[in-house]
């Protein structure tokens, strides 16, 4: 789960974007606002951007990773990813809502406080996308995705509603990514998974200590950071043999690291939003390779080559 900010949301405008953008969602959507006013639900693209819907492209890799890592792909695997994209989706709903009176002061341009989404709307989706999420985890994978998809909405809402506000932030949402790999192992062996889902978790607390300053910016020294995070993750992930589990690593290393090195010679919040992006955005080349390097070369690179879809539908409705 991405949902990345230390304070607020995972990563949106700076405040000059913010009123522009504000300025051409008054001029865009005023029937939609005025519907919503009325009580009406939302347009389907102001659910979109509220749940941040193209970030959800990089959640199957997570089970498909852990399924991998834990004995390989099952029949019940799809069904798990799908539950799993419906818990990212509540959480991308469920932090909004949390973050609607400082979104309305610092991105007014947001569904919430631009009034396309309403309060109550906002927290029905989140909490009817939730329970949607861990009910089909627990059909379709039984007692032992059960199990993992509870505390992992647990710690999604614990996250929004406050971790997020405290130092704990981080490593809360890095427990999100970990905990959704091992739902992608819960029908095989699990502690054969827990590689996998330390690394995914590993990145995601990159991604996230970024994330805390991509309005105000930073200093060089946070983007060199989480960059030496990256490349000690990529060489792990490669292992010692070449082969596809090492091209994908080193694709991830590429595209994730160029931002944070763009960042770290110029730490403004702009950078710092662009190297959240590709955090976020070439997660799957990461996912591909741990998937390829557990004996799954073609599902790895399968998951790779979402990575520039996600950049281009990114351009459409935001992942942050």
């Amino acid at each position: 789960m991405t949902d990345v900010n230390g304070r607020s949301t995972s990563l949106n405008g700076s405040p000059p974007i913010a009123a522009a953008n504000a300025q051409t969602n008054n001029q865009r959507t005023p029937a939609l606002r005025s519907r919503s006013s009325r009580g009406g639900w939302p347009a389907w693209r102001d659910l979109a951007e509220l749940v941040r819907a193209p970030a959800a492209l990089s959640v199957p890799g997570d089970l498909i990773a852990g399924a991998a890592a834990a004995g390989g792909v099952r029949p019940a695997t799809p069904a798990l990813a799908a539950a799993s994209v419906c818990l990212y989706w509540g959480g991308m709903a469920a932090n909004d809502w949390a973050d609607r009176d400082v979104d309305a002061r610092e991105r007014p341009q947001r569904p919430i406080p631009s009034g396309r989404v309403q309060p109550k709307h906002a927290a029905l989706v989140a909490a009817g996308l939730t329970a949607a999420g861990v009910g089909l985890a627990a059909l379709t994978g039984g007692r032992r995705a059960a199990a993992v998809a509870v505390p992992l909405a647990g710690a999604v809402w614990a996250y929004d509603l406050w971790a997020k506000n405290t130092p704990a932030g981080p490593a809360f949402m890095a427990a999100c990514r970990g905990l959704d790999v091992l739902l992608g192992a819960s029908g095989g062996r699990m502690r054969d998974a827990v590689p996998a889902a330390l690394t995914v978790a590993a990145h995601t607390y990159t991604v996230t200590e970024l994330s805390r300053r991509e309005v105000e910016g930073a200093t060089p020294a946070l983007p060199l950071t989480t960059l030496a995070g990256t490349v000690a993750l990529a060489a792990t992930t490669a292992g010692k043999k070449p082969g596809p589990a090492g091209l994908l690593a080193a694709w991830y290393a590429v595209g994730y690291g160029s931002a944070q090195v763009k960042a770290a010679a110029e730490p403004t919040a702009g950078r710092i939003r662009a190297a959240v992006g590709a955090g976020i955005t070439d997660l799957p080349t990461l996912q591909g390779a741990l998937t390829a390097k557990a004996g799954s070369p073609a599902y790895g690179i399968g998951l790779a080559l979402v990575a520039p879809l996600a950049r281009r539908l990114a351009r459409k409705v935001s992942p942050t």
